[in-house]
């Protein structure tokens, strides 16, 4: 399962170890501030890692900032995860959703280092639908188009 943007469920709960740092102010809200990590990690399963702002008043997540867990290293292969932020406001009065994600992070693969920048808006919440938009270098990637190639990686010069 992918944790972007990060969800904590009630079922979810007693996976984490969570760690009250404190209280601050988030814009115009007030929250607490809690550390979260998993208990254990189980293979072949997604968990987050990081800092948690709930907002005091609803006791919704209103700000994340963190990682997926763990990072995958194997002989086919290496996905590693950024860190990313996701803020959430709260939609139609009711429900807090999240409406922009940002990562900018630094991969440390075996064969280079690879520095990501990924910036995700939500907008529009409607009731069982959605639209997509992705955008690659600033220009919208058409629906039918295939990802731009990418750069493949080098070995490192010794």
């Amino acid at each position: 399962r992918n944790r972007l943007p990060f969800v904590l469920t009630s079922d979810e709960v007693p996976e984490y170890n969570i760690l009250y740092v404190g209280q601050q102010q988030e814009d115009e809200l007030h929250c607490y501030v809690f550390d979260i990590a998993p208990k254990t990690i189980e293979k072949n399963k997604r968990y987050f890692q990081g800092r948690v702002w709930v907002d005091d008043h609803d006791f919704q997540i209103v700000k994340t900032y963190g990682k997926t867990v763990p990072d995958i290293r194997s002989k086919k292969g290496e996905n590693l995860f950024p860190k990313f932020t996701t803020w959430r406001e709260q939609i139609d009065g009711k429900y807090w959703f999240p409406t922009y994600t940002r990562a900018d992070d630094v991969l440390h693969f075996s064969m280079q280092e690879v520095h990501i920048r990924e910036i995700v808006k939500y907008a529009n919440y409607k009731r069982f639908g959605s639209n997509v938009k992705i955008t690659y270098e600033g220009k919208e990637i058409p629906k039918d188009q295939k990802k731009p190639e990418q750069p493949q990686p080098t070995q490192p010069q010794k």
